[in-house]
């Protein structure tokens, strides 16, 4: 099964795919925010060339468990991405993924400009990858 995670943003959106047996994530594309009409259409056209099966939207959860406004706003996404398309949504709780994304890119050598670029879908890449380690029995569908 070959998932894309998303790590949703106002104004930029990182994605990541898995291999087709999901068991490895990789970052795939930053798609930036310049309409929602462009947004979604961007985002749509990508699941279909990647032949996903299923989609992960990465859920952010404060340390201390409660939701913030950008909680509100990943699942206000997540409704309108599943009037959009008939996959499965699954969520998976993140909490520090664009802080353990930024780490990933310092420690592999970039700089803060060249980790700029990719940082969002490194963070999806955490995101997949936190998902596919987890047990079937765990994985939350929307």
């Amino acid at each position: 099964m070959k998932y894309l995670a998303i790590d949703y943003g106002q104004k930029r959106t990182g994605i990541a795919v898995s291999d087709t047996g999901g068991s490895m994530a990789f970052p795939r594309k930053t798609i930036l925010m310049r309409t929602r009409a462009a947004f979604f259409e961007e985002l749509l056209a990508l699941i279909e060339a990647e032949a996903t099966d299923a989609i992960v939207i990465g859920l952010p959860i404060n340390l201390d468990g409660e939701e913030s406004l950008t909680t509100r706003q990943v699942r206000n996404f997540s409704k309108s991405l599943a009037r959009r398309t008939t996959l499965p949504l699954f969520w998976m709780e993140e909490a520090l993924s664009s802080y353990e994304a930024e780490r990933d890119l310092r420690d592999a050598g970039r700089s803060a400009a060249q980790g700029r670029a990719v940082l969002d879908q490194q963070a999806a890449v955490r995101i997949l990858q936190s998902f596919l380690d987890q047990p079937e029995a765990k994985r939350k569908t929307i």
